[in-house]
C-alpha cells in the first residue's frame, strides 16, 4: 500500500471513530420530547365595556386586537374625573379659564418660591433654563432672545403652561389664583405692566402681549412654490450680458478702464492722507501752549431733588429690593447699599466685593453711568453679577436716579 493510501485510511477511520463517539452522546445526554407538554392557557374573554365619553383608556388599549380576534386585556376606562384632570383648554380670548385674580406683588413671592430657583427672581434665567424676560427688539438679530415678552403671542399661552406643567416636578400645584399672579409678575418683569397690575379672568381677554401680530399663517404653497419650482434655465437665460456697475477700489472689472479708476482712487486716497497729516502736524504744534493752560473745573451744581420723579422712582425701586437697601441702617446684601450712591467711585464702596468688571472700571456714578448701567447691567459692564435684566423704559431709570439721589 502506498503513502497515500494509508494517511487517507488513516484519516477515515478517525472521522468514522468521531461521527460514532458523536452518536453515543446524543443518545445518552439529549432529553426526549415530553408525552404531555405544558402549554400555553387561552386568556379569558373580557367583559364588555362601554366606551369611555372621551375615549381615552388608562393603562393600555382595552380594544387592542390580538391576531386571534381576542383583546389584550389590559387597562381600563379612564374615569370621569381623571380626564377631566388633564382636559385644559384656555383659548386667546380667556375662553376655558377659572375664577380668580392674582396682583404683581403676590406673584413676586410665589414666583420666588416656585419658580426662582430655575427663572431667577427676575425670571431672567438661571444657567441654562429659560429666561421668561428680556429680548425686547431682538427678533429681528442673528441670535435673538425668545422671551415670553419678545417673543409669545398669548397670554393664555403662558396662564396654561404654569397651570398645566409648572413648577417642574410638583406639576398642577399651584392655585388658580396663584397662576394670575405668576403671570402678572413675567408681565411685569418685562415691563409689560406696571406694579399695581392685577390679573383676572374678568380683564384677561384686554391685554395683548406685544408679538401678537408677529405669527402669520404658512401660505407659500400656494403663494411662492410655483414661481421657483419650475424648470430651471441652465443656458442661454439672458438675451445680453452687460457690465453695470465698476470696482472703484480693486481692479477687478475685465475690461481696460477698470485699472484707471483703481489709479484715480489711489490718487484720491493718497491725497486725503497728505491732508490728514498736515493736520495733525498742526494739532501737535499747538498741544503745548494748550497744556500749559491752567485746567479749571467746572463748578458743581446740585440740582433740587424732583419730589415727584423721586415718589415714582420710589416705586419702581421695588424691582430692586431684593438686592439693594437704602435708607437709614441700609446694609450691602447681594448687592451693595445704595446710600450716596449717585456721585460715588464705582466699585468703591469699601466692605464689598464687587466683580472684576466693575471694581476695574473706574469712574463714577453719575447720570451718565447710572442710566447706562440700568438699562442694560450685563451689556454696560460685561461679567458683572447683577442678574437684573435692566429697566427698558427711559422715564423709569430717570424716577429710580431721582430716588436715589435723596439719599446721600
Amino acid at each position: 500500500m502506498s503513502k497515500s493510501l494509508k494517511l487517507y485510511a488513516g484519516t477515515a477511520i478517525g472521522i468514522l471513530g468521531t461521527l460514532t463517539l458523536a452518536v453515543n452522546f446524543a443518545d445518552r445526554f439529549v432529553a426526549d420530547f415530553p408525552e404531555n407538554p405544558r402549554t400555553m392557557a387561552a386568556l379569558p374573554a373580557p367583559e364588555p365595556v362601554a366606551e369611555a365619553p372621551s375615549g381615552v383608556l388608562v393603562g393600555a388599549a382595552t380594544a387592542a386586537t390580538t391576531d386571534g380576534g381576542g383583546t389584550f386585556g389590559l387597562g381600563r376606562e379612564a374615569l370621569p374625573e381623571e380626564v377631566a384632570a388633564w382636559d385644559l383648554d384656555v383659548s386667546p380670548d380667556g375662553t376655558g379659564l377659572p375664577a380668580g385674580s392674582g396682583d404683581v406683588w403676590t406673584g413676586e413671592t410665589v414666583f420666588e418660591e416656585n419658580c426662582a430657583v430655575c427663572h431667577g427672581s427676575f425670571a431672567e434665567g438661571v444657567d441654562n433654563w429659560p429666561k421668561l424676560a428680556g429680548g425686547d427688539g431682538t427678533l429681528a438679530d442673528e441670535d435673538p432672545l425668545k422671551t415670553v415678552g419678545s417673543y409669545w403671542p398669548y397670554l393664555s399661552t403662558v396662564w396654561d403652561y404654569v397651570h398645566r406643567s409648572m413648577p417642574f416636578g410638583n406639576a398642577q400645584s399651584l392655585t388658580p389664583d396663584e397662576v394670575y399672579a405668576i403671570t402678572a409678575y413675567i408681565l411685569y418683569s418685562n415691563d409689560l405692566v406696571d406694579d399695581d397690575f392685577e390679573l383676572s379672568d374678568a380683564n384677561f381677554a384686554e391685554f395683548e402681549m406685544p408679538n401678537a401680530e408677529g405669527f402669520i399663517v404658512d401660505d407659500r404653497a400656494e403663494t411662492e412654490y410655483s414661481l421657483w419650482r419650475n424648470e430651471p434655465c441652465m443656458e442661454n437665460c439672458k438675451e445680453s450680458v452687460e457690465i453695470t456697475m465698476r470696482a472703484t477700489v480693486l481692479d477687478v472689472t475685465p475690461e481696460e478702464e477698470g485699472a484707471e479708476a483703481a489709479d484715480a482712487a489711489e490718487a484720491s486716497t493718497g491725497e486725503q492722507e497728505a491732508e490728514v497729516e498736515e493736520v495733525a502736524a498742526v494739532a501737535e504744534e499747538a498741544a503745548p501752549a494748550a497744556e500749559e493752560a491752567p485746567a479749571q473745573e467746572a463748578p458743581v451744581e446740585t440740582a433740587a431733588i424732583d419730589e415727584a420723579l423721586a415718589a415714582d422712582g420710589e416705586k419702581v425701586f421695588r424691582k430692586c429690593k431684593a438686592c439693594h437697601q437704602v435708607g437709614e441702617g441700609a446694609k450691602n446684601r447681594t448687592g451693595p447699599q445704595l446710600n450716596a450712591v449717585v456721585g460715588r467711585e464705582i466699585g468703591g464702596l469699601d466692605g464689598f466685593k464687587y466683580s472684576g468688571t466693575l471694581a476695574e472700571m473706574g469712574g463714577v456714578w453719575d447720570a451718565e453711568a447710572l442710566h447706562g448701567f440700568l438699562a442694560d447691567p450685563r451689556g454696560y459692564a460685561k461679567g458683572t453679577k447683577m442678574a437684573f435684566a435692566g429697566l427698558k423704559k427711559d422715564e423709569d431709570i430717570d424716577a429710580v436716579v431721582e430716588y436715589l439721589k435723596t439719599f446721600e
